[in-house]
């Protein structure tokens, strides 16, 4: 369980580190409202990794960092980077699932009441993805509404760090 447990780290670290990525995909585009809104998903990411940290730690448990590799650092404009914003986070969804299953297979009820809240977080992750992909689907030929979706996404604000 550890072991898997700090691969999900890893990948939370990962996700963090495609967002900055993509994040600066935009500000580079000068999309700062797009660029803005990947720089909190940035924030929220290492927020999740950091709860897989201190969870193995409190679980008696070592971290174990890996190597995280290296993100996709050009794209071909904003349908093409939520497209992989939701496959990203639907890997993650199947990645937790695995978890989930193995905790109960492992009957290790703590680690399963510990998962439930990324069970449902990630919920919320796929739906919001798909959501701005078939928005930014709907203007993506028109400069205006390309325009008004970076106002949009500029205005998202920090979320409370997960509990």
């Amino acid at each position: 369980m550890q072991d898997a447990l700090n691969a999900q780290l890893n990948m939370e670290l990962y996700s963090a580190y495609a967002y900055a990525s993509m994040a600066a995909h935009f500000e580079h585009e000068n999309l700062n409202g797009f660029s803005h809104w990947m720089q909190l998903q940035t924030a929220e990411e290492t927020a999740h990794a950091q709860k897989f940290y201190q969870y193995i730690n409190d679980a008696g448990g070592r971290v174990v960092l890996a190597a995280i590799d290296k993100p996709p650092a050009k794209f071909e404009g904003p349908v093409e980077v939520f497209q992989e914003v939701l496959e990203h986070e639907q890997l993650v969804t199947k990645s937790i699932y695995k978890l989930v299953d193995l905790a109960n297979k492992e009957s290790d009820h703590g680690t399963n009441s510990f998962l439930q809240w990324f069970v449902t977080e990630q919920i919320e992750e796929e739906a919001v993805a798909d959501n701005i992909l078939q928005r930014i689907k709907l203007v993506a030929k028109s400069p205006e509404g390309l325009f008004m979706m970076d106002q949009d996404l500029a205005s998202r604000t920090s979320e409370a760090s997960p509990e």
